[in-house]
């Protein structure tokens, strides 16, 4: 998670509709096997790290990020969060790197570094906007270098060491709203290259529409291969 996209949305980001759909997926793709110990790497606010701590069995999470300003804990439910810049080996079961890869010139080496601390069993669950074509300000703004398709984070992954067990979109029910707006602004060259997040906060009405178009589409969630906003991708180390 962008410590940007935190600081615009502040106390309100647990309900933004983005977020909570997001994370709804996220659990879903992580139910099959519970998790214990939580590596959440970029992890901001740690809104995801807590998300899998109060809806699951899971022991402890640590968020990995160098935006902090220093190490700290804190406590999910009464279990421990810990806040770090950076970290060695740790016997995490799960890896998040939610929103991260984007970001970097060497998507790989991140990847592959983080796959070299943690034990052999352990998954990864990734995630990462989707389609190139959908490049707008919001990008320019939070600092990304590039969007993915499917096949695109696969191939990253594999490269890293890891072994993908399952990849799909989601976002398809708002796909086309987000796209026609981020090509029309681009037909018309209104300010789609200009530093600018797209990110706000909705009225409650607004934020429940998309809130349930989002939630309508997770029971397909592992069958969409077509179109979204996000590509995820969960991965594990063998």
């Amino acid at each position: 998670m962008d410590l940007k996209e935190t600081s615009i949305l502040g106390t309100e980001i647990s309900n933004h509709w983005y977020y909570r759909s997001k994370a709804k997926a996220m659990i879903r793709l992580l139910a099959d096997r519970p998790p214990s110990i939580i590596l959440d790497v970029g992890a901001g606010s740690g809104f995801f790290a807590r998300k899998i701590l109060s809806d699951s069995s899971a022991k402890e999470a640590w968020c990995v990020d160098i935006g902090y300003e220093e190490d700290s804990d804190t406590f999910e439910q009464e279990k421990p969060i810990y806040f770090r810049r950076s970290v060695d080996m740790l016997k995490a079961d799960v890896v998040l790197l939610m929103d991260i890869l984007e970001h970097l010139d060497d998507d790989i080496g991140l990847l592959r570094d983080y796959m070299l601390k943690v034990p052999y069993g352990a998954r990864f669950l990734i995630s990462v906007p989707a389609f190139q074509f959908l490049w707008s300000g919001h990008d320019v703004f939070l600092e990304h270098r590039r969007r993915y398709r499917l096949n695109q984070i696969e191939d990253v992954v594999r490269q890293a060491g890891l072994t993908v067990k399952h990849s799909s979109y989601y976002f398809g029910a708002v796909f086309p709203i987000a796209a026609s707006i981020r090509l029309v602004r681009k037909w018309l060259h209104i300010g789609n290259q200009q530093p600018q997040s797209q990110l706000s906060r909705h009225s409650v009405l607004v934020n429940g529409i998309l809130g349930a178009l989002s939630n309508a589409e997770l029971p397909l969630l592992t069958y969409n291969r077509m179109v979204g906003l996000t590509a995820f991708c969960v991965a594990e180390k063998l």
